[in-house]
């Protein structure tokens, strides 16, 4: 679905993408009618107070406005959803529609100015619930004009000018000539592009500290989405709509599917070992990488129980044997731990809820029951690991004896160097093989935490050549197919049905 084309310029918004914002707008407004007639109707004729016709003439227009703006909104999410992706004719009048509701933001604000005006002058000795009322209308009135603003900013495509044909005939100069203009307008283009998503993402990680670190984070993703939207085009809504039309495709192919073709062998599972026997270490790694989360998925998974069995751990001080490192001040991450995986404190080697961008939590436990040394990387929950997540340019990965093209997910390939360098030069499995010389490596994560453990594993295979890894849900797209087929021998890949992220 092409983007709409208003104001002489295409936009990042396609004209079937008006219908839930003007439903949700439309709500509002409405409600908002009804309760200035209310208001009206209960003040007319009687408007004993000071700036009594200004306030008159507020609330009728107001009225007014509103109706015309219900009116509007009603056109635009009927046209809307008219039509089908690939039938947008139904649509046509959609722009003309968005100029009307344009305009209508003139009148709009100037009775919010009004509505301030009578508001701070006008309204002395007048009845508090009037007052309150006219008060609230104008913080509305604001409060949507601001929102109104920042989805412009999000929706405005830096090379969104119509695209021209040239002339059919031109002189061979005149065409080399406007070539080159073209390529320096389209370089200019593209750097503007580059610093608005950058705009988008201070916007929206504004919470963040914008540091260094943050800013080539910024920078790197906003390349990266500036590049996959330049030469499509392509619209935010075409996406998800392609993702519910490939799970539709994947539903047909899984129930034409013979039921009886059955794989009973995993790629990675040693030589003589049944897919259950692997499944059944899956699921035992499964409650490590689910673990790694800490408190809110423990929480979230026990509602009932979790509060009360976490309640009596958290805020406790224990002279511990184990090693946290920052973010679990009250305990509640660790002793959420402890639950879910039925370790002991002893068994902790180190625990790390360390958070930033390209820096993720993880832990090291001793695992007796599989006597395994066990490392476990927590996936996505903080800004931060949306962050790690975003940056998703390929990054070289060498690996000695592996031949072709060695690349891998930017993010969390340096993740996975972060954790490298703690669990090696840390000294950190050293400490866990003193223990336990006898164990072997096993990582398990989830999500950003399984791409994360599946580039870790890659790394430490040559020290450890015995080591497995279980990854649940690792993203698409993590490896170059010179390292997928490398990872076969000692990655075991677990995904659940039409999964987004994988998929």
């Amino acid at each position: 679905m092409p983007g709409m084309v208003v104001f002489g310029r295409r936009w990042g918004i396609a004209s079937d993408d008006l219908v839930f914002p003007g439903s949700f707008e439309l709500f509002v407004r409405v409600l908002w009618w009804i309760g200035t007639l209310i208001l009206y109707t209960h003040h007319r004729g009687h408007f004993d107070c000071n700036g009594k016709g200004v306030l008159h003439t507020y609330l009728v227009g107001l009225l007014v406005v509103l109706a015309l703006i219900i009116l509007s909104l009603w056109s635009i999410v009927y046209v809307s959803a008219q039509g089908t992706i690939t039938n947008p004719g139904p649509r046509r009048s959609i722009p003309a529609l968005v100029y009307l509701r344009a305009l209508l933001y003139i009148p709009e604000l100037v009775w919010a100015c009004l509505g301030a005006f009578w508001v701070s002058d006008d309204s002395k000795g007048c009845d508090l619930a009037t007052v309150g009322a006219v008060v609230a209308a104008v913080i509305a009135s604001w409060i949507i004009l601001l929102f109104t603003g920042v989805g412009v900013v999000f929706v405005f495509d830096p090379l969104g000018n119509p695209r021209t044909q040239p002339a059919a005939m031109e002189p061979l100069g005149v065409r080399d000539l406007q070539s080159t203009e073209g390529t320096q307008f389209f370089s200019t283009a593209r750097s503007l592009a580059v610093k608005v998503w950058e705009s988008r993402l201070r916007l929206l990680c504004c919470c963040l500290p914008q540091d260094e670190s943050h800013r080539a984070a910024f920078s790197s993703i906003a390349q990266l989405v500036s590049r996959f939207f330049s030469d499509t085009d392509l619209v935010p809504s075409d996406i998800a709509a392609g993702l519910a039309l490939l799970h539709q495709e994947q539903d047909k192919m899984e129930q034409s599917r013979d039921p009886d073709d059955i794989v009973t062998h995993s790629p990675s599972s040693p030589i003589g070992e049944d897919l259950e026997a692997e499944l059944e270490k899956a699921s035992h790694c499964m409650q490590f990488a689910a673990a790694a989360y800490g408190w809110p998925l423990y929480i979230y998974s026990n509602l009932l129980t979790g509060p009360c069995k976490l309640s009596g751990d958290c805020c406790r001080s224990r002279a511990a044997e184990y090693d946290i490192v920052g973010g679990d001040h009250l305990g509640c991450h660790f002793s959420s731990i402890l639950q879910s995986t039925g370790l002991q404190y002893r068994d902790f080697i180190h625990v790390s809820f360390h958070n930033q961008i390209y820096e993720i939590p993880f832990f090291v436990a001793l695992d007796h029951k599989r006597e395994a040394v066990l490392v476990a990387v927590r996936g996505t929950l903080s800004l931060k690991d949306v962050l790690t997540d975003l940056s998703a340019e390929c990054e070289n990965l060498p690996i000695e004896g592996v031949t072709g093209a060695c690349y891998a997910h930017k993010g969390m390939c340096q993740a996975a160097g972060y954790i490298y360098r703690k669990l090696v030069n840390d000294g950190i499995l050293n400490q866990a093989f003193s223990v336990a010389p006898e164990y072997k490596l096993v990582i398990t994560g989830h999500s950003l935490g399984a791409g994360t453990a599946s580039l870790l594993a890659i790394l430490l295979r040559p020290s450890f050549p015995t080591l497995q890894c279980y990854s649940f849900s690792p993203p698409g797209g993590l490896l170059s197919k010179a390292l997928a087929d490398y990872s076969k021998d000692f990655v075991v890949s677990v995904v659940l049905g039409k999964d987004l992220v994988p998929r």
